[in-house]
């Protein structure tokens, strides 16, 4: 009996349940709708916690890929919960084999199969990772490590079981396979149940927010994305704002974005520009401002070239207006002679009286629907959950989807 191979197993589904437990302690600090600190280390509790959101466990955390069923509950159910009660189970199969005198090949082939599940998940989210979110978070790597971990151990113990040693029982081996896979669902299903029963509530009262005191675009300022949607949708945004690109990414992965009609107002937090900052959050926004409204049925494409070189871009901005413009005409030429100019300006100079007409706070982004605000503690995980109770109101008064 490889009892060494069984421990080796245990010890690594024992990683797999902290590292999934540390995920999903962060994911459930930030059920209630404010900001906190996270843990992104390969060691947990040895390495300061990610205080600045700057991390790859933030970015992973606040991506639409950290949870499911977004839409039917605040936050949805973290992917690291189920991966939590899966690892708990293939713990207790080592635990429960380890304390036995024999083992069966039957008992090994199913840990190799549960085993499987793990890893094959695990090979999904660090493919998204790197392709969608493009960074890899450490807590998920220690994930991805314990599971790779669990297989081989898995495949090795089954190895090692001698075929004599085979236990003759009544049971057929689908028959025991069936039992600990009911097992395994209980041990799943448990923690999710807990959580859905012991998340906080996400009252209607906290959809009474604030309404657009002038929402006409009297100054001809709002840049409109061409699309599908019907519902009308106003987005104030900084090209070079990181948060922004991280709501436009959420948005575009979420099914609710595309029942929206989005116009843009810009608001760049640059002090070229922006009198009301009296410093450069993000260098060169008020150029790259400039080149989405000149951009006119391009802007989409401006967009999505401002949130792609958003790093290179502050960096040119922070050497001057003439570094940041010189880049723009490199790579839009056909803006080179709106850019910079009197006309497009005032047109930025208009965009910012429009957010101090409907008196709003120095801060992107901002979401409203209809002219109805999207709490701002609602744009990163409550994102599809608000917006879909959102639409269905609109949608019960008579506005449509």
């Amino acid at each position: 009996m490889p009892r060494k191979t069984l421990i080796a197993f245990g010890l690594f589904a024992l990683a797999g349940v902290v590292f999934a437990a540390v995920s999903t302690y962060d994911f459930i600090a930030h059920l209630d709708r404010q900001v906190h600190a996270i843990t992104c280390s390969i060691v947990p509790g040895l390495a300061p916690q990610d205080t600045a959101g700057a991390s790859g466990c933030h970015a992973v955390l606040m991506s639409p890929y950290s949870s499911v069923l977004r839409d039917l509950t605040w936050g949805g159910i973290p992917i690291a919960l189920p991966a939590l009660g899966v690892f708990a189970f293939l713990l207790f199969r080592a635990v429960d084999l380890t304390l036995r005198k024999q083992m069966s090949r039957r008992e090994t082939g199913f840990m190799i199969a549960a085993a499987l599940l793990p890893v094959v998940t695990s090979l999904v989210y660090a493919f998204i990772s790197m392709t969608k979110i493009g960074t890899l978070c450490k807590v998920c790597v220690g994930i991805y490590g314990a599971s790779l971990g669990v297989l081989v151990t898995a495949i090795a113990a089954h190895v090692l079981t001698a075929p004599s040693t085979e236990g003759q029982g009544k049971d057929s081996t689908w028959g025991l396979w069936g039992f600990y896979f009911v097992e395994g669902v209980a041990l799943v299903a448990l923690p999710l149940v807990l959580y859905l029963a012991l998340k906080p509530t996400y009252p209607d009262s906290l959809l009474q927010t604030s309404g657009l005191r002038h929402p006409d675009d009297k100054y001809g300022v709002m840049v409109e994305l061409p699309g599908a949607g019907m519902v009308p949708a106003i987005e104030v945004t900084d090209p070079l704002c990181p948060a922004c690109k991280a709501f436009s990414d959420r948005l575009a992965a979420s099914d609710l974005g595309s029942d929206l009609r989005m116009k843009l107002v810009l608001f760049p937090l640059d002090k070229e520009c922006n009198w009301m900052v009296g410093e450069s959050l993000h260098p060169g926004a008020c150029a790259v401002s400039e080149a989405l409204l000149c951009a006119g049925p391009s802007a989409r494409e401006v967009l999505a070239w401002a949130f792609e070189n958003q790093a290179e871009l502050r960096a040119l901005g922070a050497q001057g207006q003439p570094a940041i413009y010189a880049r723009i005409k490199r790579d839009f030429p056909a803006l080179a002679g709106c850019v910079g100019g009197p006309v497009v300006r005032a047109r930025i100079n208009k965009s910012l009286r429009w957010i101090v007409a409907n008196s709003l706070p120095v801060l992107t982004p901002q979401l409203f629907v209809r002219d109805q605000k999207i709490p701002d503690e609602d744009t990163d995980l409550g994102l599809d959950y608000v917006l879909s109770r959102v639409l269905a109101r609109g949608a019960s008064e008579g506005g449509g989807r």
